[in-house]
């Protein structure tokens, strides 16, 4: 299962996102957390000392070598330069398992207290003024289009902050969206624009609040946001300590709760692969139409195989 976190900065996204991934690793499953945020927070949130860098390369370093390899021998991408963020796999292409024994997770993950850990890549001074962030998180889309995760299996994107994140089709790569917002009216705000976007391409969305001081707190979201509430977390002395670089015991009940009901409602889900490969390519021919025919001087509506079905059986596709 693939789950996004989405909010206002400043909500606790990373931080509920780090937690989340500790919460599935600790129970034993097979996790990777990636940082798509353009702070790039994650790591520290996990327990990497803060005066310790990263170790493994970014995504965004290598897009080019990444693009090599899962392109494969698939005839329809005729080299990297054809191979835009929004290139569907088809037959031909290497898929990828989750922490599979291939040489972009053999590059790029790094564990960071016991949980597999990638990162988009930070924005540099000198993409001030020619770039944004999303040419980075191409590499993410690149990733999670050519995944095939298995049950029991999860993968935790800590995403951009606000309604940014509909920048590009990355927001429908999810099983589970959690929007994390706090009782405040521009948390909500955001909640609002979220759950329509989310809405209008059928994309699945729980609210979990935090940062909850008392029942004023909870009634506040329970108006706002009502059903799409699955559950809030409270204030966290564990967690301040933590950001202070001090060993405070355990989590709170109350948040390790919220957590066990945040991966409930992530175990429920159903995949539904059909539906992942039709906004795969839905959002690869918006893209190909808005800039990407223009940029590659190619016409990459043609990139689409019409007979690649995604999902565990396509495993076999790479020849």
């Amino acid at each position: 299962m693939r789950i996004a976190f989405v909010g206002k900065g400043g909500s606790g996204k990373t931080t509920l996102s780090a937690l989340f991934s500790r919460h599935l690793a600790r129970s034993g499953a097979p996790v990777l957390a990636i940082d798509g945020d353009i702070n790039q927070h994650l790591a520290y949130a996990l327990g990497l000392d803060e005066d310790e860098n990263f170790g493994a390369p970014p995504l965004s370093s290598r897009t080019g070598e990444i693009k090599d390899y899962l392109r494969g021998t698939n005839p329809l991408i005729l080299s990297r330069d054809a191979m835009v963020k929004t290139t569907p796999p088809g037959r031909g292409s290497r898929l990828l398992r989750l922490l599979g024994d291939d040489e972009i997770h053999a590059r790029h993950v790094q564990h960071v207290d016991g949980v597999a850990t990638m990162v988009t890549g930070a924005f540099e001074e000198s993409d001030l003024g020619v770039a944004c962030y999303h040419s980075k998180l191409g590499a993410v889309e690149l990733y999670l289009n050519h995944l095939v995760d298995g049950p029991g299996e999860y993968v935790v994107v800590d995403m951009t902050a606000g309604a940014d994140a509909f920048a590009s089709g990355l927001f429908t790569r999810f099983d589970l969206t959690f929007l994390v917002a706090e009782p405040t009216r521009k948390s909500v705000s955001v909640y609002r624009q979220y759950r329509d976007h989310a809405a209008e391409f059928g994309i699945p969305l729980a609210v979990v609040g935090n940062k909850v001081a008392g029942e004023d707190d909870l009634l506040f979201l329970e108006e706002h946001v009502g059903r799409d509430l699955l559950t809030h977390c409270a204030h966290s002395s564990w967690v301040r300590a933590r950001e202070q670089g001090r060993d405070h015991g355990e989590l709170e009940p109350h948040n390790t709760d919220a957590l066990r009901q945040m991966r409930r409602a992530v175990d429920v889900r159903t995949k539904d692969w059909a539906a992942f490969q039709r906004h795969a390519v839905e959002f690869h021919l918006r893209n190909a139409i808005a800039w990407a025919n223009r940029t590659t001087g190619l016409d990459l509506t043609a990139q689409i195989d019409p007979g690649f079905r995604h999902g565990p059986a396509a495993l076999t596709a790479f020849v």
